[in-house]
């Protein structure tokens, strides 16, 4: 009796040891997406630049599109930029800014600073389109196909591999 009190707690030691382990081994940006492979969630949103244009998910059926979702809060956002002007100068997709939880002259003055990538960029002052993708940090970015089907998303920063790496070769195949 006095050896299962002892085995009992080192067993339970053991097993937690073991899930710490496997779960220090997993990256949080690769959480899948519930999202892959079905239909973008639908939206109507205000272009930021033009209060009076909306943009809704149907109008860009028919082309292969990225939504990046950023901030001009976000720090993230600062050291990922230079990137998408870069992707946006190459013309091989349209990018459109899904600008989340800003105030509209904040989210202006930061593109009239840093660039402006997009092809538009989409006010979502309360970010529940942001929700609706599944958002639960900035920058995050999607890649969606013609048909409105996402395809990919990136969790945090995109760096120049994962533009090299996946993006590029996702979009050719998807425009091809």
């Amino acid at each position: 009796m006095k050896l299962l009190k002892f085995l009992i707690p080192l067993g339970i030691f053991i097993a937690l040891v073991g899930f710490l382990a496997v779960g220090l081994k997993l990256d949080p940006k690769e959480v899948p997406s519930p999202l892959i492979d079905k239909p973008a969630p639908d939206f109507k949103l205000a272009r930021l630049s033009q209060p009076e244009v909306t943009i809704a998910r149907e109008d860009l059926l028919g082309k292969v599109w990225i939504l990046s979702v950023w901030a001009s809060w976000c720090v993230a956002c600062q050291a990922e930029h230079p990137l998408l002007v870069a992707l946006s100068g190459k013309k091989l997709v349209p990018i459109y800014g899904l600008n989340y939880k800003d105030e509209r002259m904040d989210g202006l003055r930061w593109l009239a600073r840093y660039g402006d990538p997009y092809e538009a960029s989409l006010f979502d002052f309360d970010g529940r389109v942001g929700i609706d993708f599944g958002v639960y940090g900035v920058p995050e970015t999607f890649v969606i196909d013609r048909k409105g089907v996402i395809r990919f998303k990136q969790i945090g920063q995109l760096t120049p591999e994962v533009i090299r790496d996946q993006i590029e070769p996702l979009v050719r195949k998807l425009n091809g």
